[in-house]
């Protein structure tokens, strides 16, 4: 625990976490309380906050430029206290109840979709190993499996056969458990006021919206929805020198799930986008001919962060005519 006062180092001492909030209760009320947003921050931060004193959370990623010398607590607490009064770094809000129910349940979620997506490998190297290919996609290996461990005469061993099965079975329980944990957070999303403002925006299914919810909040601590594209990492890396500026590709700073999930959004946008003849088609289809399909499937991952954010910090509705607007 670091303590200044008037910029001045007064204390710079390791508290233990059981005495950490008799320290705390120490410091006059509404004083500062700064610290990196990190393992169980929210649960420090609500509490603390609660005791009536002003917290804000620091990004790692602003804390760590600051440091100096070695690294060791020490150190890192007088990075978290320079980095407090920086005034450009933005705070990370604390998240509600509501907000790390929801993380909780994309975070185990993702981490059985990983499980599942190996699972799946493995069983068709293992099978391919004995002649027996398996188109890709889970659904084809669904439906083709059960009668491939049927067939006498494929080449499987009896070994294989068991094996196969059982992780077959495997691949069953996990999409159960997914299936489950995605009905959870529908529900839970469902609950926020704009979350059926945000299904309207294309490329917006349930897991993004809840994705997108559980990590902007209400978006109050963005000014504009390009600081919101920015975090996510959607916008171009920049390179000047000497008066002349250089685009490059996305910065990919920021939210790395929340990012990927947006482009996946818009990949699947721009899937039927050919088709569409409303000011989004034609939007989008001018950019793929004049940049490709890759920049143009990043450009829309972005403007639709945008749009999101928009929705989220105001009362409208989305306008397909306002979003996409051409020459």
């Amino acid at each position: 625990m670091g303590v200044l006062f008037n910029s001045a180092v007064i204390k710079n001492r390791k508290v233990s976490r059981d005495k950490l909030l008799h320290e705390v209760r120490q410091f006059p009320p509404n004083t500062l309380i700064a610290m990196e947003a990190c393992l169980s921050s929210n649960y420090w931060g609500e509490t603390i906050q609660n005791m009536g004193y002003q917290v804000k959370l620091l990004p790692a990623q602003h804390v760590k430029p600051m440091a100096r010398r070695q690294k060791n607590d020490a150190n890192d607490t007088l990075a978290i206290c320079e980095a407090a009064f920086r005034p450009n770094i933005h705070a990370v809000p604390i998240k509600t109840r509501e907000q790390r129910d929801i993380k909780a349940l994309r975070t185990v979620r993702s981490t059985l979709v990983v499980r599942r997506t190996a699972t799946v490998n493995q069983l068709r190297a293992l099978a391919a190993e004995y002649g027996v290919i398996f188109p890709k996609g889970l659904k084809t290996l669904q439906e083709q499996l059960p009668a491939t461990l049927e067939d006498a005469d494929n080449g499987l061993s009896t070994v294989i056969r068991s094996l196969l099965q059982g992780l077959y079975d495997d691949i069953k329980i996990i999409s159960r458990d997914i299936d489950s944990l995605t009905d959870e957070l529908t529900r839970l999303a469902k609950h926020h006021p704009r979350y059926q403002a945000l299904l309207k925006i294309p490329g917006f299914g349930p897991i993004v919206t809840a994705s997108v919810l559980s990590e902007l909040g209400t978006g109050e601590q963005f000014t504009n929805g390009r600081q919101f594209s920015a975090w996510c990492g959607l916008v171009p890396r920049q390179h000047s020198s000497g008066g002349k500026a250089t685009l490059m590709g996305m910065t990919k700073n920021g939210n790395r799930e929340l990012r990927t999930l947006l482009i996946h959004g818009a990949r699947a946008v721009l899937r039927f986008a050919a088709k569409r003849q409303d000011a989004m088609g034609r939007w989008l289809n001018g950019l793929v001919a004049r940049r490709g399909k890759v920049k143009a499937i990043v450009a829309l991952a972005n403007k639709l962060g945008r749009i999101a954010w928009r929705i989220i910090s105001g009362d409208q509705e989305f306008q397909l005519s306002r979003a996409f607007k051409t020459a």
